[in-house]
C-alpha cells in the first residue's frame, strides 16, 4: 500500500536514508528537519503516517505528537526514540502514538513498521458485523467506533485492541497474547498493551476507575467483560 509518509527527523543523515527507504517501498514522502515544521507539514498535508523523532528542535516529538492528536488527525504516528526513553517511549503511547522504533534501527524494519500501520488503517473489504455492546459500537469495515451518537478518536492501536476483545467477550488474554495477536509482535514491552487499556477505558468506560468493560485479571491480563 502506498502513501504519504512525512518524516520528521532533525538528524540530515537519518532523514535521507529513512525518505530514501520508504521512496523505494513506493511511497510519497516529505521531509521536516524540526517540530514546528513538523507540525505545520502534518496539518497541512494530512499525511497517512508520520514518522516522528522524539527529540526535535523547536517541539520535541512528544509534543507534536499530542498536538497533532488534540486536532484529531487520523494520519498514524510511529515514534523514533532512542534505547534508554522507556519512560518518554510510553509517554508517547499515552499521548497517542500507534508504535515505535528503537534508534539505532534498521531502515527496512522502519519500511515494515509504516507498512504494518498502513495495513491496520486501512478500511476492510467485505460485510464485517458491527460489533454492538449496548451504546458501544465498533465497525471493523469501516475502522470507525461509537459511542453513543459520539464517534470516537481512536488510535490505530486502540481500534485494534477495542475490536479484538469486543470480539471475543469472557475470554482473558495475556498481554504477551494481546501483543502478539492483535499487533504480531512476537516481543515488545508489556507496558505498550497497559497504556493501550488504560487510554481506551477513559474512552469507552462511565468511571475509567471502575472499570465495566475492560477487566484487569490480575496476574494475567485483560479481559472484555461488557457494559452490563
Amino acid at each position: 500500500m502506498n502513501a504519504h509518509v512525512l518524516v520528521v527527523e532533525d538528524d540530515a543523515t537519518v532523514r535521507d536514508v529513512v525518505a530514501r527507504y520508504l521512496g523505494d517501498a513506493g511511497h510519497r514522502v516529505e521531509l521536516a528537519g524540526d517540530g514546528p515544521s513538523g507540525l505545520e507539514a502534518a496539518v497541512r498535508g494530512e499525511p497517512d503516517v508520520v514518522v516522528l523523532d522524539l527529540m526535535l528542535p523547536g517541539l520535541s516529538g512528544l509534543e507534536v505528537c499530542r498536538a497533532l492528536r488534540a486536532r484529531r488527525t487520523n494520519a498514524a504516528i510511529v515514534m523514533l526514540t532512542a534505547l534508554g526513553e522507556e519512560d518518554d517511549r510510553v509517554l508517547g503511547l499515552e499521548l497517542g502514538a500507534d508504535d515505535y522504533v528503537t534508534k539505532p534501527f534498521s531502515p527496512r524494519e522502519l519500511v515494515l513498521r509504516v507498512g504494518s500501520v498502513l495495513r491496520r488503517t486501512a478500511p476492510v473489504d467485505g460485510p464485517d458485523a458491527p460489533l454492538v455492546d449496548g451504546d458501544l459500537r465498533v465497525e471493523p469495515a469501516a475502522r470507525r467506533a461509537f459511542l453513543g451518537a459520539v464517534e470516537l478518536a481512536l488510535t490505530t492501536r486502540e481500534f485494534d485492541l477495542l475490536a479484538f476483545l469486543l470480539a471475543r467477550p469472557g475470554r482473558a488474554f495475556t498481554r504477551a497474547e494481546l501483543l502478539a495477536q492483535v499487533w504480531g509482535w512476537d516481543f515488545g514491552d508489556h507496558s505498550t498493551v497497559t497504556v493501550h487499556v488504560r487510554r481506551l477505558r477513559e474512552k469507552i468506560e462511565a468511571d475509567p476507575t471502575q472499570p465495566r468493560r475492560i477487566a484487569t485479571i490480575w496476574g494475567t491480563g485483560y479481559r472484555y467483560d461488557g457494559a452490563a
